[in-house]
């Protein structure tokens, strides 16, 4: 893949690929996000023969994900009238580019921009791709905040504003590939970190803000349309959904949806967990296990991830190293090691490399894979458990300042 040699840059605010001629356009309802079915309905609704329908929603979709166009106008095969029709009710663009930041190891971190949508106010969040040799992952949001309040979270300092839509979720996918010059006719930026041949989004990890899982149906409908064999065509292997444990919802992940399933496990111990991970109060450790031993397609080709911080003198002991190999007995599963990423305000320090790789070497004679993951985008605040929409991070500081100013009681 080619690097970027300079340090840590910061794009100017970019804005979407075509932007509204005015701003009446962000009102009207998007078409990206629907399935075929409900972009029937839309036809249909702005008077689109019934006789027309199927081969027009065919038209879209791959002028959507195909092609990647925003903008009605660019849709060549579709007749002028139908596509002022199409701009006059509906919109495809895309939404607002805050801030884009590269790191000095080529990861890429965006900042969105969404309408309120009930939230009262514009919502942010974060989206990070992070190029390797041979595939380009993009880390995808799917909630404004969190509610689960893991301790050694950024993320989870960020009270929850609202779901994402699927258009949303969608979205953050549909730009960086704008960015990236990963559809036809797209150019890639000059000395970009990508991938050196082939697709430069690869793969897709729902491991952003929030829990995918409380946000289940949103997020269902977008990765089924982006692993559409006519659009997008992402494998469901190539797709892992991370989650902190909502053990409900984990059967039908792998039943409705298809995809990889990732654990953010973390503890051994259903006492340290409850502490890292507080939804572990709800549903532990063997509810949890449980939970993955039945899920639908498990193989040893389909394995689940176990995400696993390494915090220093917190779960890092060969004691713990061992126990792990033993919950894990008999699920066929990858152990992903995080070396953790620090924050402003965090209690944590990362392991010492040492104790990481002694910690790596009992996981691995058990027979399980488990690469130490390298911190990537930590000059950009862009690594696992980093992300934080950008107006909570200011809220954060002035807080800290007021709180910093304020003599305390007596």
């Amino acid at each position: 893949m080619s690097m970027r040699d300079s340090d840590t840059q910061t794009a100017p605010a970019p804005g979407p690929v075509r932007p509204p001629k005015a701003p009446a356009a962000a009102e009207k309802p998007s078409l990206i996000g629907l399935d075929r079915e409900e972009l029937a309905e839309a036809l249909g609704a702005i008077g689109v023969p019934d006789r027309q329908i199927r081969m027009r929603v065919a038209q879209l979709w791959h002028w959507f994900y195909v092609r990647g166009v925003s903008d009605f106008a660019d849709m060549t095969n579709v007749s002028k009238d139908l596509r002022a029709l199409l701009a006059e009710h509906y919109t495809i663009a895309r939404p607002e580019i805050v801030s884009e930041q590269i790191s000095n190891d080529g990861t890429r971190k965006w900042l969105f921009r969404f309408p309120p949508r009930g939230a009262g106010r514009p919502v942010e969040i974060e989206t990070v791709y992070i190029p390797e040799e041979g595939r380009g992952t993009l880390c995808v949001s799917s909630q404004v905040g969190c509610t689960l309040t893991c301790t050694f979270c950024h993320t989870g300092t960020q009270r929850l504003v609202r779901n994402l839509t699927a258009e949303e979720i969608l979205s953050q996918v549909l730009i960086a590939r704008d960015r990236l010059g990963d559809f036809p006719k797209g150019e890639t930026p000059a000395n970009a970190a990508v991938p050196s041949e082939g697709r430069l989004v690869t793969n897709i990890v729902m491991m952003g803000m929030g829990e995918p899982l409380y946000n289940f149906d949103n997020v269902k409908k977008a990765l089924l349309i982006a692993s559409d064999g006519d659009g997008l065509s992402l494998s469901k292997r190539r797709i892992t959904l991370s989650t902190s444990g909502v053990v409900p919802m984990i059967e039908r992940t792998g039943a409705e949806i298809g995809c990889m399933l990732a654990i953010s496990l973390h503890a051994v111990r259903d006492e340290l967990r409850d502490e890292l991970v507080p939804i572990n109060k709800k549903w532990n450790i063997t509810e949890l296990l449980d939970a993955c031993r039945a899920y639908p397609g498990l193989n040893n080709a389909r394995r689940i991830t176990f995400e696993y911080v390494m915090l220093k003198g917190v779960n890092d002991s060969l004691a713990d190293a061992r126990e792990l190999v033993r919950l894990l007995k008999g699920i066929p599963a990858k152990i992903n090691l995080i070396p953790f990423n620090p924050w402003p305000g965090s209690a944590y320090e990362c392991s010492d490399w040492e104790q990481i790789e002694t910690f790596a070497d009992v996981v691995n004679r058990a027979g399980y894979a488990s690469p130490i993951r390298t911190p990537r985008g930590r000059d950009i605040f862009a690594a696992c458990g980093q992300l934080k929409s950008e107006s909570e991070r200011m809220r954060a500081k002035e807080r800290a300042a007021l709180e910093a100013a304020t003599p305390a009681a007596s």
